[in-house]
């Protein structure tokens, strides 16, 4: 199977057979993100691997490299530090976003290509696809869809795959 590309615009994702409604970062989308600002980065990025919590969710069929969350998996977002918007082990020596979390919403993840190769150290890190706080509440700068919708779409991805976000 060819690889999905999804476009996200205006508050849905869409795909060639389907589109859901998306919850985006608290600051919108712009062209030129920066660490901390709530924003969704503008453009056209790989969806690169992925990430499910196995005491929660079984194994997604998918084409993308993907991996059981750890409890200490974390995303480093210090600007500062030289794995700065990659995956890091807590204890970590600087500040990194754990993704072990209580809430449902890194049950399963996408990570999305942005600002990764290599990182600019401010420009932005973590911008996952995920799922969506029950009432669509903004993210902190990824996309955010329904928890079935996600499932449904992992099949569908693998090498090749992009996501679009237009402003």
């Amino acid at each position: 199977m060819a690889p999905q590309n999804l476009v996200y615009r205006a508050g849905r994702l869409s795909w060639p057979d389907g589109s859901a409604r998306a919850a985006i970062g608290r600051g919108g989308v712009i062209a030129h993100k920066r660490e901390g600002d709530g924003a969704t980065p503008a453009g056209t990025y790989p969806l690169i691997s992925a990430f499910y919590r196995a005491d929660r969710i079984v194994p997604p069929r998918t084409g993308l490299p993907l991996r059981p969350l750890q409890p200490d998996d974390a995303w480093c977002d210090d600007p500062d530090d030289p794995d700065y918007n990659r995956l890091v082990t807590l204890p970590y020596r600087a500040h990194a976003e754990p993704m072990w979390l209580d809430d449902h919403v890194y049950d399963l993840l996408v990570v999305i290509g942005y600002n990764t190769a290599p990182a600019v150290p401010g420009a932005g890190s973590a911008i996952f696809l995920h799922i969506a706080r029950p009432d669509f509440t903004p993210t902190a700068g990824c996309i955010a869809v329904a928890r079935d919708v996600l499932i449904d779409l992992m099949p569908l991805l693998g090498p090749g795959s992009t996501i679009t976000i237009r402003l």
